[in-house]
């Protein structure tokens, strides 16, 4: 669309944009992917309008800041005595604009109708994001260059590749003498950068400015208590650095000078102060830190500072990598679930399997890359190779099927099978966790939450009345030998019976 070059024009042009890119928006938002691949382009047009939305509004601002003044010269044009004038002038200009043109600006409403049409009508081969063959589009991690990193670090266990997708992230089992190498860090890079890169392909609405400064707060904070996994402070280096020393109770280093050389020397390796000298120079260098912060000495006084700062800084450098690789990792568990069965499935394949796929797969090359659509009126699930099941098994499988939970928010699970191992998964439990239900075998095909909490009160009833009850079930003797209830004896004691 052809947008005019004065502002009243160009305000016209953005609060049209404006709207259209909010409905587009709703409209985008509104409406139901019903596949993987319609839900990731989904994203992406949601991504792209959220934006151009976002743009579209700074301009907007700044137009009516009109810190040119053009704004406010066209308006006292066009309001001015010679409005006519001015009306006709502009009409002019227009009709030599496209005096002798045949293209004709289309307007800005095509281009939401186009997207419209995208939106209802998908299309197989569009896509928005790229993704490799084998994280098919968004299904599954590709983490084969981090492996080939992995394997070839010096001191790293040679493991196959799925064995890597399950163990990738236990970075606490790594010595941590053996982090420093300069191949260590390029790998957690490359770790790091493709975790985010995926993220940023399969959930481009995320704020990742925000995302970063949450992970770098928690790092932080784990950090300065030495609790981040792997990288924890050393019970012994108290032993090996000595220990630090309360100076309030000494008034002078000739006070401190009494506790002799050596625990003067621990209090000052505790420090990281230079420990040598003679006894009164070991103790006035201890007494000057007295009420004052470390970092404000004269670097003269530590030992080797330089050496440990620069290794202190590329260990919590390093650190901060294995954070994000475990804060994306733990984002991205479906897909890296997804990740290891595929490879599992495409490893137990036989042999004629996979030259059936690799004739398939020449077979389609030779259709020009055409995708065929298999055909399944009957919406049967689609097996390993792309085809779907025979219906024999899926009717044996009970696939035909839905059981719905109200404990897992009414989510319906197809099949016996799946059903009854969803009382197992994450899911459920976090339905009985919300309820202050424990997710016991007392509530095993249990879906409705009206039934869960019945049955939870008959539970906490019949082990109330399992307790022991002392005034009723404590046995006391009275004088003459009989046995009572601690309450009967009390009412006897009370009544001087006894």
């Amino acid at each position: 669309a052809v947008v005019s070059t004065q502002s009243t024009g160009q305000q016209r042009h953005y609060h049209e944009e404006y709207e259209r890119l909010q409905d587009a928006l709703v409209a985008e938002k509104l409406h139901k992917p019903t596949s993987h691949m319609e839900h990731i382009n989904s994203e992406h047009r949601a991504a792209y309008l959220f934006n151009r939305l976002h743009e579209t509004t700074e301009n907007m601002v700044r137009t009516y800041q009109d810190k040119d003044g053009s704004r406010q010269e066209e308006i006292a044009v066009i309001g001015g005595l010679n409005e006519f004038q001015e009306f006709y002038n502009r009409l002019r200009r227009i009709k030599e604009l496209h005096k002798g043109g045949d293209e004709v600006a289309a307007p800005m409403v095509m281009e939401f109708l186009e997207m419209k049409e995208q939106r209802e009508n998908p299309d197989d081969n569009e896509e928005w994001a790229e993704f490799t063959d084998e994280e098919g589009y968004g299904r599954y991690l590709d983490l084969h260059e981090a492996y080939d990193q992995f394997v070839n670090l010096k001191h790293s266990t040679k493991i196959d590749y799925l064995t890597y997708l399950t163990s990738f992230d236990r970075f606490f089992e790594f010595p941590k003498e053996k982090k420093l190498t300069s191949d260590y860090r390029k790998y957690l890079s490359t770790l790091r950068d493709y975790l985010i890169g995926f993220m940023e392909r399969i959930n481009p609405l995320m704020n990742f400015s925000k995302e970063k400064e949450r992970i770098a707060e928690d790092f932080d904070e784990k950090w300065e208590k030495g609790t981040f996994p792997g990288w924890g402070r050393d019970p012994t280096s108290a032993m090996k650095t000595g220990n630090t020393l309360d100076l309030a109770p000494f008034d002078s280093p000739e006070e401190l000078a009494s506790l002799g050389l050596d625990r003067l020397k621990t209090a000052l390796q505790a420090l990281n102060l230079k420990c040598g000298g003679t006894l009164m120079e070991r103790a006035q260098r201890l007494f000057s830190t007295k009420g004052r912060d470390v970092n404000d000495l004269d670097p003269s006084v530590y030992a080797k500072s330089k050496k440990s700062r620069e290794e202190s800084v590329r260990q919590r450098e390093i650190a901060l990598l294995e954070a994000f690789v475990y804060h994306y990792t733990e984002l991205l568990s479906e897909q890296r679930a997804a990740t290891r069965e595929n490879v599992e499935r495409r490893q137990a394949r036989t042999a004629d399997e996979v030259d059936d796929d690799d004739d398939s797969e020449g077979g389609e090359e030779e259709d020009d890359g055409e995708d065929v659509i298999p055909y399944n009126p009957k919406n049967l699930p689609l097996g390993w190779d792309g085809k779907p099941i025979p219906y024999w098994l899926y009717k044996l499988h009970g696939l035909n099927l839905y059981f719905n939970c109200e404990i897992c928010g009414n989510f319906k699970y197809r099949g016996p099978k799946a059903f009854q191992r969803h009382f197992a998964e994450w899911r459920h439990a976090h339905g009985m966790r919300c309820l202050n239900i424990p997710n016991t075998a007392h509530f095993a095909n249990v879906t409705l939450i009206e039934d869960a909490r019945a049955l939870w009160e008959k539970i906490r009833a019949e082990k109330n009345k399992e307790k022991f009850q002392k005034e009723y079930e404590e046995e006391f003797e009275d004088s003459h030998g009989n046995v009572v209830s601690r309450k009967v004896f009390n009412d006897l004691k009370r009544q001087g019976l006894l």
